[in-house]
């Protein structure tokens, strides 16, 4: 185990050891992994490239993997990353094939022993394709919250199923993650927008690295979308050419309407963007 996440000590382990068979990390990690890449000397990069295809196996979670990372790092290393959902509660719920079609965005479908399923807010089941809670029952669901009566009941439905407080979609048998309903989804103008999906558009514009798409509170619109980006070396923020770009890409109300350029976004120890932090960029 590494003391702390350093991209070339990763490569240089990844390029040395011929032990390692399989490699697990958050989507941040990958993309400090490919930045690094991107830097290296053409045979160096053959080099890493190599490494990686000796591995077996290769994993993203704890957070939602851009589709643009999914395709370079395909690219780069041969691995079609694995994703999977679980959270403690739960243990692992959803997970992509070891063998057969991963697809970029999906975190597949229910594990053996697994029950899941998608609840409205309407307290209705949607049609394939319409978003709603995940929620999960089965042996691997865990009992209570320690000496916290309310906080239990108000997370399981009267017929028993743990309320994830996740947002998803089921699509051909399998299910995309669209966020966090109390985070990640923003209601705007009247309309129920997924923040992730925002972000995996503005991170297929070469001028931006990194990104948060966060609700800001706002009298008439009751939440403006506003997006807090990291910029390539030598790039400059131009909020006006920005939204031209993102109109050909996403519907008007998708489309942030405040911008802010940062040299590094908010996270936690596990790598993952703490959204209220990014808001409180805002605010300020």
């Amino acid at each position: 185990m590494l003391p702390k996440f350093d991209a070339a000590e990763v490569w240089r382990r990844l390029c040395e050891s011929r032990e390692l068979t399989l490699f697990m990390a958050v989507p941040t990690i990958y993309t400090k992994l490919i930045a690094h890449w991107d830097a290296a000397l053409t045979a160096e990069q053959e080099r890493m490239s190599a490494a990686c295809r000796r591995l077996r196996l290769m994993v993203s979670g704890s957070a939602a993997l851009p589709g643009s990372v999914f395709e370079t790092w395909r690219a780069v290393s041969g691995h079609a990353l694995l994703e999977r959902y679980g959270m403690t509660e739960i243990g692992m719920a959803l997970s992509n094939p070891l063998h057969g079609e991963r697809k970029p965005g999906h975190v597949g479908a229910p594990l053996p022993g697994v029950e899941v399923r998608l609840m409205a807010d309407d307290g209705r089941l949607p049609a394939d394709g319409t978003p709603g809670e995940i929620q999960v029952r089965g042996p691997t669901v865990f009992l209570e919250y320690w000496r916290h009566p309310d906080a239990t009941r108000a997370a399981f439905t009267a017929d028993g199923w743990f309320r994830t407080g996740d947002v998803a979609v089921r699509e051909h048998a399998v299910y995309r993650i669209l966020g966090r309903a109390s985070i990640d989804m923003i209601k705007t103008g009247g309309y129920k927008v997924s923040a992730l999906e925002i972000e995996e558009v503005l991170l297929a514009h070469e001028a931006i690295s990194a990104c948060a798409v966060v609700g800001i509170p706002d009298a008439e619109w009751g939440e403006r979308v506003a997006a807090a980006v990291v910029l390539r070396p030598g790039q400059k923020l131009d909020p006006t050419v920005l939204r031209e770009w993102a109109r050909a890409r996403l519907a008007p109300y998708k489309i942030p309407s405040r911008w802010l350029a940062v040299a590094d976004l908010p996270r936690n120890a596990l790598g993952k963007v703490t959204k209220p932090q990014v808001a409180e960029l805002f605010e300020r």
